[in-house]
Order: structure tokens, then sequence, then C-alpha cells
């Protein structure tokens, strides 16, 4: 992981000091509410449905041990709100119809950004969070508002058979660039940047506003592919490919060119138009030719000001070298072969890795009674040592909401296992239908139209078994509970939107989007299947759609592969006709039976 320097840590101590002033100051009534707002958010503070919601920073997932264990500090001891404000906003869950699962609280939700959130810890206690975060090298900064966002990347950065280059140097070297850019403080909206080095593309870089793979060319010099104009929301769109190498000692000049021009013709007059996926669909050709003169400007006339020397990217390199095993922690090599329920965990929830004698393993945070990504101070404690005793202290928060640990001896993993499972961090559905992603929704999210988590938990409740899970094969589930996407419905091989119809709560049900992994295929939007679906009739429509899939798909007989087709593969060979009249004929009898 990237070593804090003492400016590093002195930048984040001033940062919480500051925070703490204009806190202070707002109590006293010397900043009023509009003014006090955009200081808070700045720090990734924000007023949700019920009570605020922190956003704390994970830049690029790398999270350690020390730093989880903070993070279960902060749920047991602050993410406690008042007992009048938790019980107000518990009697107003009640009045809302269907079955949801309580409020609950002293949790953290692992977000499909790779941040942590806490939606309960008031406002008046939140420069203490801040002071407990600086000393971990944590805050929220850029967790919110126009600017640079937190810089996402593929979780087995670093450890992946199929990476080329390891995107983290240069991850952490764009955070530096980023983080308090005079220029880009106050964007038309807010940035999204992903970068990965693989093959495979696992960090979605096609949705972003920018999408970088670093690649190697025939000579073996590193270079990026630039994608600009990806995004999700009202207009689902796959970034455009703008570079087909950039060398890599330029990114951040060339960045610099990309954001200035989004600066420059950004939409500012209408939110809904102000992402620069807007502007590039827009211009096309004229933008990109805009952002090369800019480019061309930056590096001749200004010098390159922002070029990466060989020196600096050897000092930030260096951080993330393989980290070496703590041997003080004793851990038995008790590796039981014939347990069947170990073996399907390890299929599922186990990778291969660059080094042979080590694997990287998924922590699974989707279980009946919690939402999606939820963990609670009690799990993210217990997390925190499994990561320091298995995972020599390092572990890395997926956009699938999980955690995965990405240094464990292979000797090892059937302790880990059995550590895993007694703390119900062990089911073995990584990739299949019940380890779906869920934004808070409307539960928590003041700008959420419907209730995503009572969804997910009525679709988990129907599929729990695990042989059926493992027959149906890898299902990408997305649920959000707004058009913001923040659970990247768009991207689902099925994904659920909740929107107001007439003050009520409805679902659109879309069918065949791609984030753009090997399983996925090409990155793209799903296409909504028919009308809008309450909330009872979701699950019968999901179950609708995957039974008409296991009447089509090919048996492993048939199959290309040597196994029967998957969900993906089977609805792009039929076309959606099928699974769309299926769909809506469920809604028909649900309807009919209410």
């Amino acid at each position: 992981m990237y070593q804090y320097t003492e400016f590093d840590r002195q930048f984040v101590k001033l940062r919480a000091a500051q925070h703490r002033d204009q806190l202070e100051r707002w109590q006293k009534g010397q900043l009023a509410d509009d003014e006090f707002r955009p200081l808070r958010l700045q720090n990734g503070w924000y007023v949700q449905r019920y009570a605020p919601m922190l956003r704390v920073a994970v830049p690029y997932g790398e999270i350690s041990s020390k730093q989880l264990s903070v993070l279960a500090t902060i749920a047991k001891e602050y993410d406690q709100p008042d007992d009048e404000v938790f019980a107000k906003a518990q009697s107003q869950q009640d009045l809302l119809p269907g079955k949801s699962p309580p409020l609950i609280k002293g949790y953290g939700h692992f977000t499909t950004r790779q941040n942590v959130q806490f939606n309960w810890i008031p406002l008046h206690k939140s420069a203490d969070v801040m002071d407990l975060l600086a000393t971990v090298d944590m805050h929220g900064i850029q967790t919110s508002g126009n600017c640079i966002r937190n810089i996402t990347t593929d979780e087995l950065a670093g450890v992946a058979v199929d990476e080329a280059v390891d995107p983290r140097p240069y991850a952490e070297i764009l955070r530096q660039w980023s983080t308090l850019h005079p220029e880009f403080a106050f964007l038309p909206r807010k940035f999204k940047i992903a970068i990965t080095g693989a093959a495979e593309d696992r960090a979605a870089i096609g949705w972003h506003d920018v999408g970088l793979q670093l690649v190697k060319d025939t000579s073996g010099e590193v270079g990026f592919k630039v994608w600009v104009g990806g995004g999700m929301g009202r207009t689902p769109l796959i970034g455009t490919l703008v570079r087909e190498f950039l060398p890599w000692q330029h990114i951040m000049n060339y960045l610099e060119a990309i954001v200035r021009v989004y600066n420059r013709w950004g939409r500012r007059d209408n939110l809904y138009k102000a992402r620069i996926k807007i502007l590039v669909k827009a211009e096309g050709q004229r933008y990109i030719d805009e952002v090369d003169a800019e480019f061309l400007q930056i590096i001749t006339n200004d010098g390159g000001p922002h070029t990466i020397t060989q020196a600096e990217f050897d000092r930030v390199a260096e951080c993330f070298v393989e980290p070496t095993a703590n041997l003080s922690v004793q851990v038995s090599v008790n590796a039981n072969l014939a347990d069947t329920a170990f073996q399907r965990w390890r299929q599922q929830n186990v990778v291969l890795h660059k080094n042979p004698d080590l694997r990287a393993v998924t922590l699974s945070f989707k279980r009946l009674g919690l939402a999606p990504g939820d963990a609670t101070a009690e799990q993210l404690e217990a997390s925190a040592q499994l990561v320091a005793k298995y995972s020599r202290g390092e572990a890395r928060v997926t956009h699938a909401q999980n955690l995965v640990l990405p240094w464990v001896q292979e000797t090892h993993l059937y302790d880990l296992w059995q550590e895993a499972k007694a703390l119900g961090l062990a089911s073995p559905n990584i990739g299949l239908l019940n380890d779906m992603i869920a934004c808070p929704g409307g539960d928590y999210c003041a700008l959420a139209n419907a209730r995503a988590i009572p969804v997910a938990a009525a679709i988990s409740e129907r599929y729990q078994d695990l042989d059926e899970l493992e027959d149906l094969g890898p299902i990408d589930l997305h649920i959000s509970g707004c058009i913001n996407s923040c659970g990247h419905h768009h991207s689902g091989h099925i994904g659920i939107l909740g929107v107001d119809k007439d003050g009520k709560e409805w679902y659109q049900v879309t069918l065949g989007g791609s984030d753009g992994s090997n399983l996925s295929g090409t990155a793209g939007a799903g296409k909504v299947v028919g009308p809008s679906f309450s909330a009872a009739e979701v699950p019968e429509v999901i179950e609708a759609v995957i039974n008409k899939y296991l009447e089509l798909r090919l048996p492993a007989s048939n199959g290309a592969n040597g196994r029967n087709e998957y969900f993906i593969e089977t609805l792009r060979r039929t076309g959606q006709d099928p699974f769309k009249l299926v769909a809506n004929a469920a809604r028909q009898t649900e309807t009919a039976l209410a």
C-alpha cells in the first residue's frame, strides 16, 4: 500500500482541523446552513433522509487492517443517532407499504465506488470522526462535490494473473494530482476516473467519465488507452476511445487537457446535461480535437508541467511491492480437501494469483438480514483481524460491495474459510445471482425514488439454495433506487430501477446490460422489458425471467464451452422478446391475484 509521507499526514490533519473550525462556527451561528453546506460536502458529509451520511475515501479500493479497525470503531461508537432521531426514522419506515427490513445503526456500507459510508453519525460529532480517520491516513476529501472523485481500479490490481501493468502506482499519482486541484474544484458536474492494467476489464472503465487501460506496445513500452465520456444516470453512455496509446509519462498532462476542455464547455445551465458524456456526445470529434490542441499547448508552450518523472514513479511504485508475510502470526495448515462445503467456497470465492503460492479471496457481504455491502461494527473489526492474520494487513473494497483479501497463502485457505464462515462472510456466492449490487435506496437516501433494500431482500430470500445458484451460473443483478444509478442497474445482466409513479414506488426491469468484463462482454446498457412493476411483482418477474433462461439455455452437451450456456449468452442468442413476454405475463398474473 502507499505509505503516507509526513506531508501527506499533515495535509489530512490540517483538513480535519479546518472542518472542526467550520463546524464550530456553524454551531455558534457564525456560518449559515447554506454557507456550511458546501464546506461539509467537500469532506464527504451529506445530510440524507433521516440523518447525516459520511462517505470515507478508499482510494482505488486499497485498505489496511488498521484502517478497517478504525472504521469498526466509528461504526460502534459514532454511527449511533440520538434515540429520538432513530425512533422517528423507524416509525416513518413502518408507515411505508410492503415488507422492509428494520433500519439498523452501528455499521458501515461498502459502495460501488470502492468507498465506505456511514448513515447515522450526528453532525456535531463529525470533527471527532475526521480526527480519528486522520490517525490512519483516511478522510472524506472529494468524495462529494463537482470535482474529480475517488479514482477506482480493479480489485485484483497487482495480483491478477492477466495483468500487464500494475495500475496502483498510477492511480496514486493521479490521486495526488487531482486532490484539491485549484482549477478543477468546481467542475460542471462530478468527474469519475477508473483505471485497469489487466486484459479483463474488472474496473468497468467504459462506464466512467474517463476510463484508462494500461497496455504495452510491441517494444514493451507502457502507455494508456484512453476512453472519455462514459456514464450512467438518465443518459447511459459508453466512453469513446480517444487515444490508442498515450505514453505513461504524459497521463496527467492529457487528463489536464480532457478536464480543462470539459470545464470550459460543459453545461452549467442544466444539472441533467452537465456530465462530460453529454459534451462528448454532442461535440464528437470537435471535442477530441480541442483536447488534442490543449494537450499540445500543455506539452510545448507550458513545458508539460505534470509529466511524471521516472524518479517520482519509482518513489510511489516502491509502496506497491508484494507485502512481507507476518511470521509472528501463527496459522495452522489444516486443509481438509474432503470437505465439500470448503471446496464449493474455494471454487467460487478464491482466484489464482501472480504468485503461485498465494490466492486472492473474496469475503461475501451479501447476507440475509443486511443490505448488500453492509458490515456491522463487529464484522468490520473481525474482517480487520482476518486481513491482518491472512492477507498481510491489506484488503480491497470491490465495486461489487465485497472485500477481497489479495495476499492469502494457499495453504491457509481452509483456516480462513472456517473463521470467515463463523462470521457469516463465507457465502460461496461470488458472481452468482444473490451476490447482487444495490444502493441504500429510499431507506436512507434523500434522492431515491424507491427503496432498493426490500427488493434485494425479497429476491435473496427466494434464491438461497446453493445447488440452484450454481446451476444458474453467473448472473449480475444490480438495483438502483433512482436514476442516479448508484446501484449500477444499467450494467446488470438484470437491472432494477426504482421510479416514482404518482407518488408511489415502482420498478423498471432491464435485461442485457454489461460492465465490460470477459463474462459480460462489451460494455453496454440493458433494455427495459416493459412497463414498471410494483415491489411485490418484482420477485415474480425475476423468477419468470430466470425460468425462461433455464428453458432456453443450451446445455453443456450442446454448449460451445463444455458447460451450460450462461444467462447473458442465452439472452444475446435468443434476443429479449421471450423474456419480455414472460416478464409482462408475471406482472399481469400478480396483479390479477392481488
